[in-house]
């Protein structure tokens, strides 16, 4: 099971705690309980890295919640313990795919059935490595490639290396009809930005991990392929959702339409 994953649950869970709350997961916390073994000999490092997230991952939480309103086909790349399909009001007929590693998707159905959890659209969860043949499982589980698709990648392309990020994206391209949306998380500092040198100063396991994704230049690889795009910071949401920005990062979130066929 993901640390990571379990980690932004319980960020979840407190934000959802919060009388002036952005969002309620009423999962979050069953979540966290759940695998909170996998931070038994970390938590005093794991909890100063929460901190440093915490209002990242309450206002990107409530952003992609939004990014997914109204949409009839929906795909959720590294689900992780997004429990979107059960916490959303849904378009009626509105499907969500959900892909991620087999033992992450069954942690988190063996948790959900233990709280009586019930989807509120059409879920269906796609077993599926992102770094194979993905695209096959998704298809063969029902997807729709001639629908506009709304296409989730929350927390996803850091852990990713630029040729990782370009493959998957290009896939993702592949299989989006016209008027199909993607939003993932967009830095134009690279690694200058102040949170991930905050989250660096504090180390550990997951930030190890991190590869950047394709960086700066997103907009303009995602432009060049037949996607109109648009940036949105963090600290212009929190102020839109009546928080106090945390900190002086430009960082924020890329969203992106697809108007047709790549530029070259």
């Amino acid at each position: 099971m993901s640390r990571t994953a379990v980690g932004v649950a319980a960020l979840r869970a407190l934000e959802s705690g919060r009388p002036d709350r952005l969002f309620d997961d009423p999962y979050a916390g069953a979540f966290f309980h759940a695998g909170r073994a996998l931070f038994a000999d970390r938590e005093r490092q794991d909890g100063r890295l929460g901190e440093v997230f915490a209002e990242q991952v309450a206002v990107r939480t409530r952003y992609f919640d939004e990014f997914v309103d109204g949409a009839e086909q929906v795909v959720i790349l590294a689900a992780g313990l997004d429990a979107r399909a059960f916490r959303l009001s849904w378009a009626d007929g509105a499907r969500a795919f959900e892909l991620d590693l087999p033992e992450v998707l069954e942690f988190k159905d063996s948790v959900l059935a233990e709280q009586g959890a019930r989807a509120r659209c059409a879920r269906t969860v796609v077993p599926a490595d992102l770094r194979e043949n993905w695209p096959e499982a998704l298809l063969n589980a029902g997807f729709d490639r001639n629908l506009p698709t709304v296409w989730l990648a929350e927390g996803l392309l850091v852990y990713l290396t630029r040729d990782e990020a370009e493959r998957l994206l290009t896939e993702v391209t592949a299989l989006s009809a016209p008027g199909s949306r993607i939003s993932f998380e967009h830095r134009p500092d690279g690694d200058q930005d102040e949170v991930l040198r905050k989250a660096r100063a504090v180390g550990g396991e997951v930030i190890a991990l991190w590869r950047d994704g394709l960086g700066p230049e997103a907009p303009k690889w995602m432009t060049a392929r037949g996607w109109q795009t648009e940036t949105v910071t963090i600290a212009d949401l929190a102020a839109q959702y009546g928080r106090e920005p945390a900190g002086q990062t430009r960082g924020g979130f890329l969203a992106a339409t697809r108007i047709g066929e790549p530029n070259h």
